[in-house]
């Protein structure tokens, strides 16, 4: 599993230390480190300071033994500051402080990502793909990026069939919209363990 670990629940590079350790001790797979701030006068930090905020990551990593993949995240495009140079410099300063992985949520014409690709290879790329991506998996991959993540979007489809269906009941006594739900079988199939794969 992948923690979407925001900017290390913490201020400064030691207390993302401590936040990343208590987190690999959890035996999350990977985590994030945003490199927001949550203040809308001043989003990002300071170049240094989310380097060191890396840095910080990785020790944690290291010291428990290396197997969690860090994820460095260039949050410009989400808070105001579309800069696709700035957003690079910053990739590349992540991933020399010891990022596995490169995350620009927010790029997402292909000019945008064959740049980030190409400017960060051989490092892998994450993008966020949402509901108004016209590309496919296939045609994401062909452009080099490595890995996917959909944020909220596949939660928030989950979410809109139950408001269709709740709205059609309520305002129109219909059912109409049950027809698209997935079966009992089907969701006790998806969800099914086999007793003998947890040896």
């Amino acid at each position: 599993m992948n923690a979407d670990f925001e900017s290390g629940f913490a201020k400064d590079a030691a207390g993302v230390e401590e936040s990343v350790r208590l987190a690999v001790e959890t035996g999350v797979a990977g985590l994030s480190i945003e490199d927001s701030t949550g203040d809308a006068a001043k989003p990002l930090f300071e170049l240094g300071a989310a380097v060191e905020r890396m840095r910080a990551a990785r020790r944690a990593i290291d010291k428990a033994g290396g197997e969690t993949l860090l994820v460095g995240r260039a949050e410009c495009f989400l808070v105001g500051r579309p800069n696709l140079d700035e957003t690079i410099e910053r990739l590349k300063a992540y991933a020399n402080a010891g990022a596995d992985c490169l995350y620009a949520p927010g790029i997402a014409t292909r000019d945008q990502i064959t740049a980030v690709v190409a400017a960060l290879a051989p490092r892998p790329i994450n993008l966020l793909v949402g509901s108004a991506s016209k590309l496919t998996l296939d045609e994401i991959s062909a452009l080099g990026v490595r890995r996917v993540s959909v944020g909220g979007a596949l939660a928030r489809s989950a979410w809109g069939g139950f408001m269709r269906a709740a709205k059609s009941i309520a305002e129109h006594g219909k059912f109409d919209e049950f027809a698209s739900a997935a079966s009992g079988r089907e969701l006790n199939a998806l969800f099914h363990v086999d007793p003998k794969s947890q040896r």
